[in-house]
């Protein structure tokens, strides 16, 4: 019998956008993806198998998907731009926030000891459970399927990245710290290129920008320009918040 994976989702979220209606041909690749080790090793007479093998090649399905469509939707960003997106999409916060869209805490199969320790609330749990879904659903329907599951599920944080590249300077992070270093300080950032390395056609560049003579942010690139962005993308996260 097809097994579906909004099957028990709770009635209050049976019109989101994530009840994902998936159908499984193979069933028991869904019971796999959401099945804990505790709970196997506490059910060893029973022929189980826990989800670290889907986990392991979720987490490479995963990257294969939202590198993909990041580098489709923003073919002018760096690839250090690109990476730094893909590291939030794929953080164990973001995952673990789409697994509780779906409400994957209340179908996992977990041990006494985890249920104990609230399991189905942690988010290691509920990320690496949603990751062996992405893999379960890849070995039942392919990579469409996969994918499809994976930018609905994850949706809500993708539209974030959007709207964030979207305004003004949205990538442009040297323009935004030179904005807030002016408002803060009536002052310019120096960029400053400490290190080169590597052969001349490729070329490694090892940046830090100052403010007043204090580094406040680094970065390395293929190209200046790239390693002044990371740069100031460092500082805007640590010193501008």
């Amino acid at each position: 019998m097809p097994s579906t994976l909004a099957m028990t989702m709770p009635a209050s979220r049976a019109d989101s956008p994530h009840s994902i209606k998936y159908e499984f041909a193979n069933p028991a690749l869904l019971t796999e993806a959401l099945t804990h080790k505790s709970h196997v090793n506490e059910h060893k007479s029973q022929d189980r198998k826990h989800n670290e093998r889907l986990e392991f090649l979720g987490d490479a399905v995963l990257s294969l998907i939202i590198s993909d469509h990041l580098a489709k939707l923003f073919p002018r960003l760096s690839e250090g731009s690109l990476s730094k997106l893909k590291a939030k999409l794929v953080s164990e916060t973001c995952l673990a926030n789409a697994a509780r869209r779906l409400d994957l805490g209340a179908r996992l199969q977990l041990g006494r000891g985890e249920e104990l320790s609230r399991g189905r609330e942690k988010p290691s749990l509920l990320a690496d459970a949603l990751e062996a879904v992405i893999a379960a659903i890849y070995l039942d329907g392919g990579l469409e399927a996969s994918r499809n599951f994976t930018l609905d599920v994850l949706s809500d944080e993708l539209r974030e990245v959007e709207s964030q590249q979207a305004k003004p300077g949205g990538d442009d992070y040297k323009t935004r710290f030179q904005e807030w270093c002016q408002r803060r300080y009536d002052m310019l950032p120096r960029y400053v290129t400490v290190r080169e390395s590597g052969p001349d056609h490729q070329k490694m560049f090892e940046v830090v920008v100052q403010i007043d003579g204090k580094v406040v942010g680094a970065g390395h690139g293929h190209s200046k320009k790239e390693a002044e962005q990371l740069a100031a993308q460092q500082a805007l996260e640590q010193v501008a918040g």
